[in-house]
């Protein structure tokens, strides 16, 4: 019986992995403080990553101001992670999931059964999955749904204040 993906509605489940710089990223230590966008790709310095990666660095202050976290995530070495960050500024954390481990803990699927696949999670500050993007080909599709989500999440939160 095949395992079911991480879906809306669920609990992230947590996780360590290594930084670029070095230092260890724990997913529940931002709990309750932010709200999370985590996002895997495929590979460093590819066109799509790329651009995908440059889109959340460009919206990265928005982010910010919508109380959110962005961490990307691929099986890149540490190295790897820290020539990407350096060329294109990335003011995010990359995370180094050697090995697959963290990927195949939220299953996020394959491409063709061969390529690692490009899904981002949105976790707001209770560690509750609110949203899932799956799309290979659409990099820049994930950032601009990723703040729509961070909107109504804010929203909700200022209704839920203000009741």
């Amino acid at each position: 019986m095949k395992e079911e993906a991480i879906k809306v509605g669920d609990k992230a489940p947590d996780f360590e992995l290594e930084r670029q710089d070095g230092g260890f990223f724990r997913l529940y230590d931002l709990i309750g403080k932010k709200n999370v966008v985590l996002y895997f790709y495929p590979k460093d310095s590819t066109p799509g990553c790329t651009k995908q990666a440059c889109e959340f660095r460009d919206q990265y202050e928005v982010f910010k101001e919508h109380g959110a976290e962005v961490v990307g995530i691929s099986s890149d070495s540490v190295e790897s992670h820290q020539r990407f960050e350096k060329v294109h500024k990335l003011p995010f954390t990359l995370l180094s999931d050697k090995g697959g481990q963290i990927r195949k803990l939220f299953k996020v699927p394959r491409k063709l059964g061969l390529l690692p696949g490009r899904v981002t999670y949105i976790i707001d500050q209770e560690g509750v999955v609110r949203y899932v993007f799956n799309s290979m080909t659409k990099p820049l599709e994930h950032v601009s749904i990723a703040l729509e989500v961070l909107q109504e999440i804010n929203s909700e939160e200022k209704h839920y204040k203000t009741v």
